[in-house]
């Protein structure tokens, strides 16, 4: 059996978002679950695109995500270089192949004659003009230096099918197919022809990459069969949507994987994520490891339809992996949040306070607002329905709740959580109107990771008899 070898080819313009992420991870687990290889390769052939460090951003998103590739261009490889800017002369040689054999010719149309064959569907298809220039002409155009490019012959009769992993049998109409351009007049190839090029001689076994490349892969075959190259097997991948009417767009800033990141998601609980969309496990798990994923996956299992991103969805898992870290990895993660604090607190019980309450990292400032916005909050906090409680109470209950807790000899959850317990029965009131009143003076927050007994073990005896005593006064 020849080697599996996956490529994940992405073009270094910008953020990596979560269709590039999700070639990615299936590119990795593919070649995995196979013993094959996983290859990066950076095409940068579309020089005006181009983002500042987006290479960096690729390869520490790869990083991030634990997605180690076997060849590339940090990395090396025998089939290098991994970079489609340094691999000039190899297209330029495989360009003039094609022209030799009659399946590519040079055009030199300039701009104006080019604007002059849009239709009105706004559809610009080359019409095979220069491939009927005589050899005098172009060897004429070319002494003079006239700009050119090298466009790709397509024949306008017969039809062209392939195989798609994922959608099947596909057959198109060659005349249907546009003369695309191969090498720009810039030198440089285009997506369309450095990808075949390079497939070919890294001897790329499975092209995965998105539905929208379906409507170019005849072009491509025809190339393969101009040079008597083997084809690849193609997946190509449904679209990822925001919506049911819009695709993920990395233009529109959708689904930024390190936005995610920064906003205190786990790489781990992304990849889980995102493996999900567009693929079924066949099984009723939702949480799933790497090296569960590379054990299950299989091309059987890529949907053909399009999935929708749901960031609730991601939030929940998120929040499943959080709750399961070790509890000093936690504390390293949720510390960068802390730092803001000014009142002392116990740091380790707050991270256990809230490791089972957030969906992200960037939960915690909200959560812990509380602890240094506490001055002159609304004293009708007091008066809640739900709890049944009113500013009348609060006036009765909190002055015998500030004397007991005074005395209150060992400071613990449970013997304060005892003490509000015994309390209820002197002043004859429900426990959960005495734990409302009581965690509303200590926090002056209707919403708060904790209970009252915690929130005193939390901010200290000395802080907690201080509230009390500031909210007796105004009350």
């Amino acid at each position: 059996m020849t080697e599996i070898r996956t490529r994940f080819a992405p073009s270094p313009t910008g953020f990596m978002h979560i269709g590039n992420l999700r070639t990615a991870l299936y590119c990795y687990l593919y070649a995995r679950h196979n013993n094959g290889k996983f290859i990066l390769r950076i095409e940068d052939t579309d020089q005006q695109r181009q983002v500042e460090n987006a290479v960096e951003v690729i390869y520490n998103t790869l990083l991030l995500s634990g997605l180690v590739h076997d060849e590339g261009p940090d990395v090396g490889g025998s089939y290098g270089p991994y970079v489609q800017s340094e691999r000039k002369t190899i297209y330029a040689k495989y360009a003039q192949q094609l022209i030799e054999k009659g399946a590519a010719y040079y055009c030199f149309c300039g701009k104006e004659r080019l604007d002059s064959l849009v239709d009105e569907s706004g559809t610009r298809k080359y019409d095979k003009h220069c491939l009927h220039l005589s050899p005098q002409e172009i060897s004429d155009n070319l002494a003079s230096g006239i700009p050119y490019v090298i466009r790709q012959n397509v024949p306008l009769d017969g039809t062209t099918t392939f195989i798609d992993q994922v959608y099947g049998e596909i057959t198109v109409e060659n005349k249907e197919l546009h003369d695309n351009v191969l090498m720009k007049s810039d030198g440089l190839p285009t997506y369309n022809f450095a990808n075949v090029v390079d497939d070919h001689l890294m001897e790329i076994s499975h092209v995965f990459r998105g539905m929208e490349y379906l409507s170019s892969t005849p072009n491509y075959n025809l190339l393969y069969n101009a040079f008597g190259w083997e084809i690849p097997q193609y997946v190509h991948l449904p679209h990822i949507m925001r919506d049911k009417s819009h695709k993920l767009s990395k233009r529109q800033g959708d689904a930024n994987f390190e936005d995610f990141y920064n906003k205190g998601y786990l790489p781990e609980a992304i990849l889980n994520y995102v493996a999900l969309l567009g693929w079924n496990p066949k099984t009723e798990q939702e949480q799933f490891s790497l090296e569960e994923l590379v054990q299950l996956f299989d091309i059987a299992g890529i949907s053909k339809s399009s999935a929708i991103f749901d960031p609730v969805k991601l939030r929940w898992l998120n929040g499943l992996y959080i709750k399961e870290m070790d509890v000093d990895e936690f504390l390293t993660r949720a510390l960068p949040f802390y730092r803001t604090v000014k009142t002392p607190v116990s740091i380790a019980l707050l991270s256990t306070l809230l490791q089972s309450r957030i969906g992200a990292f960037t939960d915690i400032p909200e959560k812990i607002a509380f602890i240094d916005n506490y001055d002159n909050y609304d004293l009708a906090l007091f008066e809640n329905k739900d709890a049944k409680t009113t500013l009348d109470m609060a006036r009765q209950t909190l002055p015998v709740v500030l004397n007991a807790l005074r005395d209150l000899q060992q400071w613990t959850n449970e013997a304060i959580f005892s003490l509000y317990s015994t309390l209820t029965e002197t002043l004859g009131i429900k426990k959960k109107q005495l734990l409302w009143i009581v965690r509303i003076a200590l926090t002056g927050h209707a919403s708060t990771p904790c209970g009252a007994s915690e929130m005193c073990v939390l901010i200290g005896k000395k802080l907690s008899l201080k509230r009390l005593e500031e909210t007796v006064e105004r009350l």
